[in-house]
């Protein structure tokens, strides 16, 4: 167990970086877009849907970072009213709840990419990238956060780790 949850911190870090990486990346082609555009005065094919494709690409991919980190807003209320069993049954219902949630989404999200792969789908843009590329980061990030989500169960349940990160009073 020990080393399924340290696994799946890394790989939660790890994606992360790679978020952080490609939004940088999204910066750094818009900057390219507008000198493009504004300073040489041509006309841009690739950029705006590239950066459009990094972002969601980066939201997927780093949502289990933001789990991890429990960097997600969450109403607060509802647990602190409650007593310490209370916020640990609702804990325990959340995340079993959301993991459920996104085990099916990475299910339905690998056969969309699948579709995406066998079908050969193309964007129809001048560009015309394939969508398997832009496609494949929704499976991979709803498969991480799904770990982390197990991770965080079995965080819970073996106290390591307390309901919703609050403190009992």
């Amino acid at each position: 167990m020990n080393t399924f949850i340290r696994f799946t911190e890394r790989l939660s870090i790890f994606l992360g970086i790679i978020a952080a990486i490609l939004l940088v990346i999204a910066v750094v082609v818009v900057c390219h877009m507008v000198f493009v555009r504004f300073v040489l005065d041509h006309s841009t094919s690739w950029q705006t849907e590239f950066v459009s494709y990094a972002l969601i690409a980066s939201t997927f991919i780093g949502s289990p970072y933001v789990l991890l980190t429990r960097g997600h807003v969450f109403v607060e209320l509802v647990p602190m009213m409650m007593g310490e069993k209370g916020r640990f049954n609702l804990a325990l219902l959340a995340y079993s709840a959301s993991a459920l949630f996104c085990i099916i989404l990475t299910y339905l999200s690998f056969e969309f990419w699948l579709e995406a792969w066998t079908e050969n789908w193309n964007s129809d843009t001048v560009w015309e990238p394939k969508l398997w590329k832009a496609y494949i980061s929704m499976p991979i990030g709803f498969a991480a956060i799904s770990l982390q989500y197990i991770a965080d169960i079995l965080c819970l349940i073996t106290g390591r780790d307390l309901p919703f990160g609050l403190e009992n009073e």
